[in-house]
């Protein structure tokens, strides 16, 4: 089927920002300097990791991009009085976006973006340039950087057409759920791993480490597994990405020196065994120690951790945080954890789902020096392992840099005329609250129903809570078996789906709302219309990242979203409508009666976020699949407005990151241009 291909391409005038922390730095004292500048180093040395695994193409590209900026010194003039001012720009676009979600798919969408000069016009730069590296280059990517159609336009499992730099040789859905399988019974976790299929019955699953032999216990020779009913097996093949992880832990040894407790000290001695094993054992054990470092000045986290962009959502993708506390919004999330219990009392399941101590968190809002990833969220609720989120604790993080660069003055698309000033009064104020729900008492709640040991339960068996059919559940998670292994690629938005709805749920209580500063019904009032109005047009513009030739959700956050709008939408009596004249919806808006937030809106997403939450505590993988793909379905009464949202779509904000240089006996931060040469020259002080 063919595609628009000017759907496709780079986004240009894309808003470029720095991700400014450097007065947050300028505060640390120089040990903490020195541990943050470090830490950073060994985050950016797994750059080219996240690149190798979002497609085959895109280290390539990062190379051909850096390459021709190294070879005329960031100078572009002679290119645009041979070329012509804007088809220089278009590439610089396309290389600042690339850069930017390191790989040539959105981070945010997980959707193809191409360049808007043209092939001719980049072969012409390429040859100015006038470079045997830069040509040869060039050369291999030509046409797979402009190459888009129905089914490689999209990430996903490469057997379908799709693409991926998770599995190789066309790894299908059936089989590395298998190789998964067969994993998990010898109790190996898949985070840092990739896997190639040799044959119909041969897997090599790819360790990432800086040593190229097995040197740990955690790892068998091989396993045998069954697949389709015949014998299989797979074998291991260490130092996967192994020259970037040698850099990596040159530079943990280095932040080790410079460490401010004991905790840290453990935490980097374990990040150290796992980067140079590969043992996912060892990163396991690094988060016990970082959930025990409480209130760090210097903040950080690093591994394979989120698993959004692997297509079975078990593989994660290279990540590391480097960012200082920001004291004063600090004490406003102290409060908010202080007073957590309260809230997660008033939630809608009953005590049987969750948690029978509540843990409190640390919970901190940080300025963002470095996030070693392909986009930067803006709070993280870590870690990811299940039983030590359940039996230890976890942290939240609130990233305050990252949360005001969404500011704009420009109109807000659906919004209608008469509430655009209230809607940028509150909007960065309003996602500030829910950001702090969403990963406290979103991510932070619930007791998953599991079997701890050989006929050990943190339940009780013989009388199992009540499901929603009003009767006792019978499923729950099987020793060994985690949230995501056994939910798999539907994990990841359904989890998600759940703290945002929590979100959506607590923000309508005003004790919660005063916390932040809204003391007044008026302001509390403002801030959840706003609040809501906000989350319905994330619903709405999330079809962005819906694939509707395949059927697919590109994003998980979008995918979420977008069912909690048709939650309110099928709320009825006219809570939430999107309201239109024209034939081509050009003058489509939300509208949501502001009255019946807190009867109509908050009945409706209390029976819908029970649902969710009840199905994943029991491990209902049947009854919970069906239910979120139910409501995350995309029927042509809602299809039809895609084009609308497409045509009005802004470009997506750029970040810069800085990078710290040691110079004498001091840490200098440097900062950036804020414009497209800027992100280049960023990434070119970064590879030195």
């Amino acid at each position: 089927m063919a595609v628009k291909i000017e759907n496709y391409y780079a986004d240009s005038k894309a808003p470029i920002t720095n991700l400014t922390a450097k007065k947050f730095f300028e505060q640390l004292t120089e040990k903490e300097k020195l541990y943050a500048h470090y830490m950073s180093k060994a985050g950016h040395w797994g750059s080219r990791v996240v690149l190798r695994s979002v497609s085959p193409e895109s280290e390539t590209i990062f190379d051909l991009i850096l390459t021709i900026h190294k070879v005329i010194k960031g100078d572009y003039t002679s290119l645009k009085s041979h070329l012509g001012e804007e088809a220089v720009q278009f590439y610089l676009e396309y290389a600042s976006q690339f850069l930017a979600n390191l790989g040539n798919y959105k981070s945010f969408g997980d959707v193809k973006f191409i360049p808007r000069i043209s092939e001719g016009d980049f072969e012409t730069l390429v040859e100015f340039v006038n470079d045997e590296t830069s040509l040869q280059l060039f050369e291999q990517v030509k046409d797979i950087i402009y190459a888009v159609d129905d089914k490689n336009a999209i990430l996903g499992w490469a057997d379908k057409g799709h693409v991926t730099g998770y599995y190789l040789n066309a790894v299908s859905m059936e089989e590395a759920k298998a190789v998964n399988t067969a994993l998990a019974s010898k109790n190996i976790m898949p985070e840092n791993t990739r896997v190639e299929k040799k044959s119909d019955t041969e897997f090599v699953v790819y360790v990432a480490s800086a040593f190229k032999e097995n040197r740990t216990s955690y790892y068998p020779e091989s396993i045998g597994f069954e697949l389709n009913g015949k014998p299989a097996s797979l074998s291991f093949k260490f130092g996967d990405h192994s020259e970037e992880f040698t850099k990596i832990v040159e530079n943990l040894i280095e932040a080790k020196k410079y460490t401010a407790n004991e905790n840290q000290e453990a935490m980097l001695s374990k990040y150290i065994e796992s980067f140079q094993s590969g043992s996912m054992k060892a990163h396991y054990d690094s988060q016990i120690n970082w959930v025990k470092d409480i209130g760090p000045s210097v903040e950080t986290n690093v591994g394979f951790i989120e698993t959004y962009r692997d297509p079975s959502n078990t593989r994660g993708e290279w990540e590391c945080l480097v960012a200082m506390v920001n004291k004063e919004r600090t004490a406003k999330f102290g409060e908010l954890v202080a007073n957590a219990k309260n809230y997660i009392d008033q939630l809608p399941w009953t005590k049987d789902y969750e948690k029978d101590v509540f843990t409190p968190p640390d919970f901190t809002s940080l300025e963002v020096l470095t996030m070693a990833s392909s986009g930067c969220p803006a709070g993280i609720n870590l870690p990811n392992y299940d039983r030590i989120r359940i039996e230890i604790g976890f942290k939240n993080v609130s990233l305050g840099n990252v949360l005001s660069s969404r500011s704009s003055k420009e109109p807000v698309t659906f919004i209608g005329q008469e509430i655009q000033d209230l809607y940028n009064k509150y909007s960065v104020e309003a996602f500030e609250v829910q950001v702090g729900i969403h990963e406290l008492l979103g991510h932070g709640t619930g007791k998953l129903l599991l079997e701890t040991d050989d006929k050990k339960f943190n339940f009780d068996i013989n009388n199992p809570p009540l499901g929603l059919d009003g009767k006792p559940v019978t499923t729950y998670y099987g020793k060994g078996e985690t949230w995501g292994s056994l939910f798999g690629s539907v994990s990841g938005s359904f989890e998600e789906c759940r703290a945002e709805s929590v979100a959506m749920f607590l923000i309508t209580n005003r004790s919660l709302l005063s916390i932040f500063g809204f003391k007044t019904e008026e302001e509390q009032n403002d801030v959840l219309y706003v609040s809501f109005l906000t989350m319905c047009r994330a619903g709405l513009l999330a079809l962005e990242y819906y694939d509707p030739v395949n059927k697919k959700w590109g994003q998980p956050h979008c995918q979420a979203r977008y069912a909690i709008l048709k939650t309110y939408l099928d709320a009825g009596d006219d809570f939430v409508k999107l309201d239109y004249s024209e034939d081509d919806y050009s003058d489509l808006i939300i509208k949501l009666d502001r009255s019946k937030i807190d009867t109509v809106g908050q009945d409706a997403i209390s029976k819908f976020l029970n649902k969710l939450h009840v199905y994943k505590c029991s491990a209902d993988v049947v009854g919970g699949t069906k239910f979120y793909n139910e409501q995350t379905s995309v029927p042509d009464s809602m299809l039809k407005f895609r084009d609308a949202v497409l045509r009005k779509k802004l470009p997506r904000k750029q970040l810069i990151q800085a990078n710290t240089f040691i110079k004498g006996n001091d840490v200098q931060v440097k900062e950036y241009e804020e414009s497209e040469l800027g992100m280049v020259e960023s990434f070119i002080d970064r590879e030195a």
